[in-house]
């Protein structure tokens, strides 16, 4: 699947320090210690609704690691999946009455359009679970044979819609059995989120669970393989039988695909913590004999009138509608970013208007400081490097652009356009480390 195009990115003079993030599964702000290459996935869009500021705000949240990593001189692997044959999007489709293959096209190249205006940094591997469905396969079968997944009976739901015989489901005891490998590491549930196990069990049917379902050994084991239901997409995967992949197998094995070993930083939203990255990881120990991956990063949640944004509340408030309206993309970057990645906030009409006015002031800033003396700009480089190395302070890198801008138009204002310089610089800053293009 192809991605979008990339934007351009100067190159800034000086280096900067590796990034530091919050760890999720540790709790801690960790170092990051990859200085030559680091592996990055950030789980993508199931695309029947794309793309709100929920999925824009940890878009861009994980576009200022990538380009801290490679101001750091760090090469770096990103890859982000579609998950594009899920139920929601099937459910979509059958509600609109259109075919989920074209609902689901429309949707993803609406969030391509939408994520090359805001000049978020490409993958280099654009993966629709679609398209990777035929590398699950061996997985599964695989796991089965070891005896860390098992089949299940059919059985009527409460609806009285019988369900086929042959469910597979990855067996989460088993798995958490399994022997520590050389490194002394062994998978445990809870290990990303740090949920008990009655806090699992309180959420995993609302965030794509079936704790409820007959024959299962454990009410949090994951579905790896979804025999073929009449009216859904499936394909057939021999041994297997027709059907479709879960939704916790997909993303690991697209990670496992591209990068060798465990990820750098697994990374979404905070509502992926359990269960999808909590079961991924145990799904990659159970494949791999590894860790998933040495970090895990989440963002926070957007709200609306003071609800969390969501498809199912229908509060959204969508790149494309104020593109669509006549917000500079900019804009909307710059309000995202005026927020700290992890905290959950609100999104007004206020903090946009707040992100214009800065837009503003940064483009006359920067016209007008054509002068010869350059240095206050490249201290403020210094100092934007610093922030975002610091966890991603984007606000706080915001605040130090805010400074020379207003600095460097107090200057002209005195007279002392000549000296005022280093506009060229502040552009590039913009552009290379905040994506903001003036």
């Amino acid at each position: 699947m192809r991605a979008w195009d990339t934007p351009t990115v100067p190159s800034l003079p000086g280096s900067a320090p590796l990034p530091q993030i919050f760890d999720t599964s540790t709790g801690t702000v960790v170092q990051l210690q990859e200085p030559q290459h680091a592996g990055l996935y950030v789980c993508g869009i199931t695309p029947y609704d794309a793309t709100h500021m929920g999925h824009a705000s940890t878009y861009v949240a994980f576009d200022v690691l990538n380009r801290a990593w490679r101001d750091a001189g760090v090469n770096v692997t990103y890859v982000q999946n579609v998950t594009d044959v899920d139920d929601p999007l099937l459910e979509r489709a059958t509600a609109t009455g259109v075919d989920w293959q074209e609902l689901a096209e429309e949707q993803t190249e609406l969030f391509r359009t939408d994520m090359e205006a805001l000049h978020v940094l490409p993958p280099e591997h654009y993966v629709g679970v679609v398209e990777s469905i035929q590398w699950l396969f061996p997985v599964i079968e695989d796991l089965v044979e070891r005896s860390l997944a098992y089949r299940v009976a059919g059985y009527v739901d409460e609806k009285g819609v019988q369900h086929p015989d042959g469910d597979i489901y990855l067996d989460l005891k088993a798995v958490q059995a399994l022997p520590q490998n050389e490194d002394g590491y062994s998978w445990i549930p809870g290990e990303v989120s740090h949920m008990s196990r009655d806090e699992m069990l309180d959420i995993f049917s609302e965030r794509g669970g079936d704790p409820e379902r007959s024959g299962k050994r454990d009410p949090l084991d994951p579905l790896l393989w979804r025999i073929k239901r009449e009216g859904e997409p499936s394909w057939d995967a021999g041994s297997l039988g027709e059907g479709r992949p879960g939704w916790h197998i997909e993303c690991t094995m697209i990670a496992r695909k591209f990068i060798d070993g465990p990820l750098t930083v697994q990374a979404g939203g905070s509502d992926l913590k359990f269960p999808h990255h909590d079961l991924g990881a145990g799904h990659s120990w159970a494949v791999s004999n590894r860790p998933h991956a040495l970090h895990y990063a989440h963002t926070g949640m957007v709200g609306l009138d003071g609800h969390k944004m969501s498809k199912s509340r229908g509060n959204l408030v969508l790149v494309s509608k104020l593109r669509a309206a006549g917000v500079d993309p900019n804009t909307i970057r710059l309000t995202i970013m005026d927020h700290h990645y992890r905290e959950d906030w609100f999104w007004t009409d206020e903090d946009l208007k707040k992100a214009q006015a800065r837009l503003d002031l940064y483009r006359q800033a920067v016209e007008s400081a054509n002068g010869t003396d350059s240095s206050a700009a490249e201290q403020a480089l210094e100092k934007v490097r610093e922030y975002l190395a610091d966890d991603l302070k984007t606000s706080g890198a915001l605040m130090v652009l805010d400074a020379w801008a207003i600095s460097a138009l107090e200057q002209v204002r005195d007279g002392n356009a000549e000296s005022c310089g280093g506009g060229e610089l502040i552009r590039d800053t913009l552009s290379a480390r905040l994506g903001v293009v003036i």
